[in-house]
């Protein structure tokens, strides 16, 4: 995987380094010298210094063999403007930008790009643990499903999967184990003492579900 990284700030310096550790190829383009010192010297990627904007220095990353390209910097019209460039001259995959102004995410979305809205992500996070801190509806992006985290109580031990998925509302997709790999549920599966269960929840049914299974 080629990965093409516009902004090396937090965000950025973060996500190159762990893509760089993951074995991926990763370049990343910062208009400041000083800004690539937030890679460490672990990074194995390459550091460009231009405006990731500009045509020239995207071809100069190697833009034509990109998989992914992330706009990451601290300016809403730099990141559109160079995700612009990204997905429509170069007709880049996965094209994923950062905007802070959650009017222009909505806007941008359409153009078929991946917006990352960091307040309303943020915001999203709070409003889960508000409701309940076993709920991640970031994860799955959208306000209508979340990700619900259940623990097995004594009386769901020996039974299946399926007697605890509630059709059209809720769906246990994983198991963490106390012990062993996390695993993917069949409806068969039968549930054991201190299983970790990863439900998708519809948001609308989130109390239902709750007072139905009793946790």
């Amino acid at each position: 995987m080629y990965v093409i990284i516009v902004g090396c700030g937090r965000v950025g310096s973060e996500l190159a380094k762990l893509l760089s550790l993951e074995g991926k190829d990763v370049v990343v383009i910062d208009q400041k010298e000083s800004a690539f010192s937030r890679l460490g010297e672990s990074f194995n990627g390459i550091t460009i210094k231009g405006n990731g904007v500009s045509p020239r220095v995207l071809q100069e990353a190697g833009i034509e063999k990109g998989d992914i390209f992330c706009a990451f910097t601290n300016s809403d019209n730099v990141n559109i403007m160079a995700s612009q460039v990204a997905k429509g001259i170069f007709k880049i995959p996965r094209v994923i930008a950062r905007v802070y102004d959650p009017r222009k995410a909505v806007i941008y979305r359409t153009f078929g790009l991946d917006i990352l809205s960091e307040p309303t992500f943020f915001a999203s996070m709070i409003r889960d643990k508000i409701m309940d801190p076993r709920l991640s509806s970031y994860l799955i992006e959208t306000n209508e499903l979340g990700v619900l985290e259940i623990a097995v109580n004594k009386e769901w031990v020996g039974k299946p999967v399926d007697e605890i998925n509630i059709p059209g509302e809720l769906i246990i997709t994983a198991i963490r184990k106390k012990e062993g790999s996390p695993i993917i549920p069949t409806e068969k599966t039968i549930l054991k003492d201190e299983d970790i269960l990863l439900g998708v929840v519809k948001m609308a049914s989130l109390d239902k579900i709750k007072r139905l299974l009793k946790f």
